[in-house]
């Protein structure tokens, strides 16, 4: 699957961030790289086109090897994710309604704040006209973040549904962790698009977070239960389990954020609320796994998905029905739509403490080819906010999963989902950085395409480590405080061989 996630919104999502990682130790990204352009193009390098969407703008462009633009889309709204198809068209989600940037800070709407925007699933055409679209925007749901395309042409999108005050307190949160937004549990939406004209788009398929929740907190409700002895669910608390309560001067930190943010028109807590629990809610959001990106393994017909407020990646079956999905039992691997595997924080389902941790709010994993049949890996790209007994620095990171092609994943009873670590990474500290967004994607030749976002920075790596491709973004939107002029959400190179690139005037 070729894609690109240009963010407009999620940039300052994440740079905001959670208030479920506000007491972490994410400094800033480096002082903005002085070159821009490219700064390196060596022999070895893949040869394709990259694609990248300048910041608060609404074009996406295509860069060639010399890191010129080759085309530009200029499309009606900001786009958030690109899948360039076969026929040369753009598969794109993005913001349904022009002014999607300003909405984020309207207290009206159910879905506001940082990052809050998107809602749109489109298919335009070379010259950037909408072939069919598709919105889900309303005050139960939002689509958001990433979007994946299925062998047979339907697209798999996350969405944020709301639940009330009321409802995750019966679900076992504890109350002291809510205020009257209530929670934003995450869901998986399957999408047959249109396919004749007059014909509207139907979703066919669907998994939710909320029915896999265990929790600890409240015996009397119906998903009590063991966190240990459920490693297929999900601790509805385990976001602020062990969370010390925020010093005055990280308050005082946090109420200078806040005010940043409503200078731009951002919405955030209430400013006059004085109530007894109100400190320990601190760090809390609706917002409370913020999944952010998605991909699926036709092979196995396995998705992966990434929560970075977890710190955890999910492997689920994608196999299920929708009625199988709502449960643990069905589908090829006869889990339903119980996460299978997950990797990076075992803390969450007691497999660990902080020391194991091993991703810090990761971004982009996606499915890479294994050196044997049916050996599955991952490729992540780690932030690295919290590296214990080191500085903050980002890595791109190869995973080969615990998993035989007969009985699925595996794992010893009682202790964290495998590997251990990495069996490729690439990193740079002190000048490889990005605290939010940025992605990582394997290249055909076995080099890696790495995008540090915040910096604006894309660069190619070979096996060895040896950089051969070098870009520093020069195409800056908007200023906004708190994100470098040329940050960038992801980038993806295509083959220049691309069946939708054949014919084209390049």
């Amino acid at each position: 699957m070729q894609h690109l996630t240009r963010p407009l919104v999620a940039a300052l999502a994440l740079v905001f961030a959670s208030r479920a990682a506000a007491a972490q130790d994410h400094p800033p990204a480096p002082t903005e790289l002085d070159t821009r352009g490219l700064v390196l193009h060596e022999e070895g390098a893949f040869d394709g086109y990259t694609f990248l969407g300048p910041l608060s703008d609404n074009s996406v462009l295509m860069l060639d090897m010399e890191g010129e633009v080759a085309h530009r889309w200029s499309l009606t709204t900001g786009t958030e994710c690109v899948i360039l198809l076969d026929n040369g068209n753009l598969l794109r989600w993005g913001l349904s309604v022009e002014d999607g940037f300003a909405q984020m800070g309207d207290e009206s709407r159910r879905f506001h704040g940082p990052g809050v925007a998107g809602g749109l699933v489109e298919e335009v055409d070379w010259d950037g006209n909408s072939i069919w679209r598709f919105v889900l925007d309303d005050d139960y749901q939002l689509l958001h973040h990433d979007i994946a395309l299925l062998p047979n042409g339907n697209v798999l999108f996350l969405a944020w549904e709301h639940r009330y005050q009321e409802d995750a307190i019966e679900a076992g949160r504890d109350p002291a962790q809510l205020d009257e937004r209530g929670m934003w549990p995450d869901a998986i939406y399957e999408l047959k698009p249109p396919r004749e004209a007059g014909s509207e788009a139907e979703l066919v398929w669907e998994w939710h977070a909320w029915d896999h929740l265990v929790q600890d907190f409240d015996e009397s409700k119906s998903n009590y239960g063991s966190v240990p002895d459920s490693p297929g669910r999900i601790d509805i608390n385990a976001e602020h389990r062990g969370r010390p309560p925020l010093s005055p001067d990280e308050i005082a930190e946090r109420e200078e954020l806040e005010a940043q943010m409503a200078a731009l028109g951002y919405g955030g807590e209430d400013d006059d609320d004085e109530s007894p629990d109100a400190a320990a809610r601190q760090g809390t959001a609706p917002d409370w796994l913020h999944t952010n990106a998605i991909d699926h393994l036709p092979e196995f017909d396995l998705l992966v998905i990434s929560s970075p407020n977890m710190n955890e990646l999910f492997v689920l079956d994608h196999s299920t029905t929708t009625e199988q999905a709502a449960t643990n039992r069905g589908g090829r691997w006869g889990h339903g739509g119980e996460i299978l595997w997950r990797w990076g924080n075992p803390r969450n389902y007691g497999a660990g403490d902080a020391e194991d941790q091993l991703l810090s709010f990761q971004h982009d994993p996606t499915w890479i080819a294994g050196d044997k049949p049916g050996e599955l890996r991952i490729l992540v790209f780690n932030n690295g906010r919290v590296r214990h007994g080191a500085e903050s620095y980002s890595s791109a990171d190869e995973l080969v999963l615990p998993f035989d092609p007969e009985r699925g994943f595996t794992r010893d009873k009682g202790k964290p989902f495998g590997p251990a670590a990495p069996v490729w990474s690439y990193s740079d500290p002190g000048t490889m950085y990005s605290s939010f967004i940025s992605g990582a994607q394997r290249l055909p030749n076995g080099n890696t395409l790495i995008c540090s976002g915040a910096q604006g920075r894309i660069l190619e790596v070979t096996r060895d480590g040896k950089v051969v491709w070098d870009y520093r973004n020069p195409h800056v939107g908007e200023s906004i405080p708190g994100v470098p002029a040329n940050a960038l959400y992801r980038a993806v190179r295509v083959a220049r061989e691309h069946p939708g690139l054949a014919g084209r005037e390049l």
